[in-house]
């Protein structure tokens, strides 16, 4: 199979960090019904994700968050990637925050059966290399929920 064209990507994320995100903004969506991330800023030492909610989480749902995080590491997940046309992926995944002028092929990070998202960047190829996560700080302001996290390589 020809290997699909697909719009250029201009950083290189860490691994672990950015498939991290990925389970992060499945549980957040899970929990309390809000999109992905608005905003993110994914690096090695400490990662940022911003939700719309419309309320701060209570510290036992900030932990409650954190605990689901880890669970989903820890079930070794295969991080599989696939090419889809446009037009089927729109059925499978938010499509929102694709540029205009996206290409034709999407592709898709599926983390086990937990996750699917557009994505073109850079990911582990199992839950278990991850390491551990864990929330750093939060806040709640205008709607948005800022969380810091960070991921930390197993010994």
């Amino acid at each position: 199979m020809e290997e699909p064209q697909l719009n250029a990507h201009n950083k290189e994320e860490h691994r672990p960090s950015h498939s991290a995100e990925h389970i992060l903004n499945r549980t957040m969506v899970d929990m309390f019904g809000c999109p992905r991330s608005r905003n993110a800023h994914i690096e090695r030492k400490k990662s940022k994700c911003d939700y719309l909610l419309s309320r701060c989480p209570t510290p036992e749902e900030v932990k409650a968050i954190e605990d689901k995080v880890n669970e989903v590491i820890e079930m070794a997940l295969p991080v599989k990637i696939s090419f889809v046309p446009k037009e089927e992926a729109a059925h499978m995944v938010d499509l929102t925050k694709l540029p205009e002028d996206a290409s034709p092929t999407i592709r898709i990070v599926s983390i086990g059966d937990y996750d699917d998202c557009a994505c073109i960047g850079a990911h582990v190829g199992n839950t278990s290399e991850i390491g551990s996560f864990k929330i750093l700080s939060h806040d709640f302001g205008d709607g948005v929920w800022r969380v810091r996290w960070k991921v930390t390589p197993k010994p």
